[in-house]
């Protein structure tokens, strides 16, 4: 159960006005790589099932921004990646995976709050619902499906 500084009755944004089907890795990619240009929020929550593109999506991301070894944060949360573009206000990629987080106080142990708290940093969280109580109002979400074919991905933003 996750606790420690909750914002309570604190509107969330689901970013619900476009659905996109990708069908096949690189799709999801080249999704990311336009998302990053669209993102008018530096805190990005992601959700959805194991296997689902949340990963392909913030590595999509990270090639907008001249990342290419972006890699899943899982066994240690987070991972915070330099920006390779020099025109751009986006500075770090803060990559977090709360799939094993037991408490939201781990986060804030990590710098969590240091990390939100600079716009110029995009924030992008994977299982951000099982904290979405903390983030802060601004937070768009971007959900994620596995399709019908084995290769393809309903990402709702």
């Amino acid at each position: 159960m996750l606790y420690s500084m909750k914002h309570e009755n604190q509107p969330r944004r689901l970013a619900t006005s476009k659905i996109q089907i990708t069908k096949s890795l690189d799709e999801t990619l080249k999704l990311g790589e336009k998302l990053a240009q669209d993102f008018k929020y530096h805190i990005i929550g992601l959700n959805g099932e194991l296997g689902s593109g949340k990963t392909a999506i913030t590595k999509g991301v990270g090639n907008y921004f001249g990342i290419k070894n972006i890699t899943s944060p899982t066994f240690v949360v987070m991972k915070v990646y330099k920006t390779l573009k020099n025109n751009s206000k986006i500075k770090n990629i803060v990559h977090i995976d709360c799939y094993r987080l037991e408490t939201y106080d781990a986060l804030l142990d990590i710098g969590l709050m240091d990390y939100i708290s600079d716009d110029k940093n995009l924030i992008i969280i994977e299982w951000a619902d099982k904290i979405s109580d903390y983030l802060p109002k601004h937070t768009i979400y971007v959900n994620f499906k596995l399709g019908e074919n084995e290769n393809e991905r309903i990402i709702e933003y």
